[in-house]
């Protein structure tokens, strides 16, 4: 057996032993756990179906603004589910959560909604599980934190990188091995063709999607098409561009392996330079480098051109003075410096156990042994009253670091923010900006209000 099957074959079995066959068994045999689901797009549902895949749970309640998603993921959910039934639809999250009496909330609404949906759900006694990044300001995931410690709930946050299999071998065996060396510096990329960049007119609301509620707390942008999945992403009111969409995830598994925890001093430069000609205000250039004590973590995104190595488009490399390593979701290489043999990793599919991942839309097969993991690794603390792997603390430094870069370009100038006090140290004008402007009437949290 060669090293690289070695390796691949490893995974399974380390997994194995870390949720105990995979927790599913366990948890299946568990009283039926009462889910709702707000927001019943791409990712919202995807969660959903991994959680039905692997827990016991009776999902009571979907809510969508759109009532084309909600009346077609109700159905799913109903031929997903061990009891068959059609779980009740809600286009107000308020009214779900106060007639539903749920024991967890999964959270797939935009990033704009996240802290409000994610507060509400602590306050209405379930445990959460939302999806990064936590929130669009810095003040709003401060205050989910705060929400999650007053009520006693476990929140986990959708960085499942954290529960993929070839990557928490790579930190058991590489990093924690010590393979790497003395570590100083890391590097993070995304070079993906992502950011949408079209013109389109504006046009009348449809029936089906209130999109005042969809809009919520962000400023209200004339109604122009169907703002779900990639066309809302573009846009700075509802979320912090590619900078917080994919850089909180490399970003989070490099603090992970690593053990990093805020950093020192955060800096960032960029805007759009190539792709002028449509509405999109999200940057697509930018650099950021997220700074620690004799360790600097870098970050390069563009979304045009080509990438810098095209088997690591999307990928976080990690410099030691023993070797390099470098991680993506679809696989990682370890390469030692000097004397020494090459390490691969590739990622796990479970096409065979799970076969229903064929046939969900969109489904990205890649991710699913990750979430499902994820998943259970919340159950198991909430079963234990235990910080989960990707608690909302945890999730909230990487998504506020990334907040932090954008106010940083915005800016012109390096911040250093301390959550001791909740301000940027010595920059009045940051520190305001921490917190942005809600659009009436919704009110925006506070942590020591909630």
């Amino acid at each position: 057996m060669n090293r690289r099957h070695f390796i691949k074959g490893t995974s399974a079995s380390l997994l194995l032993s870390s949720f105990g066959s995979y927790g599913f068994k366990y948890f299946k045999n568990e009283k039926p756990k009462r889910v709702g689901l707000i927001g019943a797009g791409w990712y919202g549902t995807s969660d959903l179906f991994k959680l039905i895949q692997v827990a016991n749970v009776e999902v009571v309640s979907v809510c969508d603004v759109d009532q084309n998603h909600l009346k077609e993921v109700s159905e799913l959910v109903s031929q997903r589910q061990k009891s068959g039934k059609i779980p009740n639809g809600y286009t107000d999250y308020r009214k779900m959560l106060k007639n539903s009496k749920l024991d967890i909330v999964l959270i797939g609404s935009p990033d704009h909604w996240h802290a409000l949906h994610c507060i509400e759900a602590l306050k209405a006694g379930a445990h959460v599980y939302v999806q990064k990044p936590t929130s669009v300001d810095v003040m709003e995931g401060e205050a989910m934190v705060a929400a999650a410690r007053k009520y006693d709930r476990v929140v986990q946050v959708g960085t499942q990188r954290k529960s993929t299999p070839h990557l928490i071998d790579v930190k058991k065996q590489i990093v924690d091995a010590g393979l790497l060396g003395t570590i100083a510096h890391a590097e993070m990329c995304c070079y993906y063709h992502m950011r949408a960049d079209g013109n389109p007119p504006e046009e009348p609301v449809p029936d089906f999607l209130d999109y005042d509620l969809w809009t919520g707390p962000a400023p209200l942008r004339p109604y122009d098409g169907i703002p779900h999945r990639r066309w809302w992403r573009t846009f700075r009111e509802y979320g912090n561009g590619i900078m917080g969409d994919m850089c909180v995830h490399m970003l989070d598994t490099v603090r992970w392996m690593l053990d990093l925890g805020w950093p020192s001093k955060i800096s960032s430069q960029g805007g759009i330079y190539v792709q002028k000609g449509g509405k999109s205000n999200t940057p697509d250039t930018q650099s950021a480098v997220f700074e620690y004590p004799e360790l600097n973590c870098v970050w390069q995104h563009r979304s045009w051109g080509s990438p810098v190595d095209k088997e690591y488009p999307w990928a976080f490399v990690i410099y030691g003075d023993k070797g390099v390593l470098k991680g993506s979701p679809m696989q990682a290489d370890f390469i030692p410096r000097g004397k020494g043999e090459p390490i691969h990793f590739d990622v796990l599919y479970e096409k065979e156990k799970y076969p229903e991942d064929l046939i969900e839309k969109d489904n990205e097969l890649h991710a699913a042994p990750a979430t499902r993991r994820h998943l259970i690794n919340f159950l198991d603390a909430i079963q234990n009253n235990s910080r989960p792997i990707a608690d909302i603390e945890e999730g909230h430094i990487s998504s506020a670091s990334c907040i932090l870069a954008n106010l940083s370009m915005d800016l012109g100038r390096a911040l250093v923010y301390d959550p001791e006090t909740r301000t940027v140290v010595n920059d009045a004008e940051a520190t305001q900006l921490l917190t942005r402007e809600y659009r009436a009437p919704w009110v925006h949290p506070h942590p020591d209000s909630v």
